[in-house]
């Protein structure tokens, strides 16, 4: 989804330059921030419906964890990008710090076209990317949630998957969880109903009705 010549990673940083200069911030911290602090890329096989046997590459990117845990959403694209990734971890920092809530920021995602796979292969290949990851993801440590190309059933796999290695039920691994397995209300409208809300403060702001 992104080129070399509009590369989302590079445009982050951009945003961030403009931003610390006129922040006068320290250059020291400037080097720490623009930067993701941990990556991890996975290639993994995944069993499709015909028996034959594909190899998929997910990442999870965790650009800062100093304020707590990461969290951020995990897409399935068949063009996304590690650069990509770093860029929406880099975003989800300072959407999260912009509210003031106590996370840091966090993206993950497989190559794959979730369009063209089954139920069962989608299901095959979420809790094999769990299993890969699950080393960086926690309550306490990454919490993933819904993002481009997945749904409250890819969460309830991740937290299946995540709690089945963790021998209890962990519902705080995810964010977007069915309502069923302790989601939350209102949090599938949650995007539509922020962009409400910012296009009627942009029309404000421009005096249109």
């Amino acid at each position: 989804m992104a080129s070399e010549s509009v590369n989302a990673f590079h445009n982050a940083q951009r945003q961030f330059d403009i931003a610390a200069e006129m922040l006068h911030l320290d250059p020291g911290l400037r080097r720490i921030l623009r930067v993701p602090q941990r990556e991890l890329t996975v290639n993994f096989p995944v069993k499709m419906d015909d028996g034959s046997i594909e190899v998929f590459t997910g990442f999870r990117v965790q650009h800062n964890i100093t304020r707590g845990p990461a969290k951020g959403g995990i897409r399935y694209h068949p063009n996304v990008t590690i650069d990509e990734v770093r860029a929406l971890a880099m975003w989800m920092t300072w959407k999260c710090n912009t509210v003031n809530i106590p996370y840091g920021g966090a993206k993950g995602a497989v190559i794959c076209d979730p369009k063209k796979l089954s139920i069962t292969e989608r299901e095959r290949l979420t809790r094999r990317y769990t299993s890969e990851i699950s080393l960086l993801i926690g309550p306490d440590r990454d919490i993933p949630a819904p993002d481009v190309g997945t749904t409250a059933q890819e969460m309830a796999w991740i937290m299946d998957t995540y709690s089945m290695q963790a021998g209890h039920t962990v519902p705080a691994v995810v964010t977007g969880k069915p309502i069923n397995v302790g989601g939350s209300q209102g949090r599938v409208e949650a995007p539509s109903l922020g962009l409400v809300y910012v296009l009627r403060e942009a029309s404000r702001h421009l005096s249109m009705d």
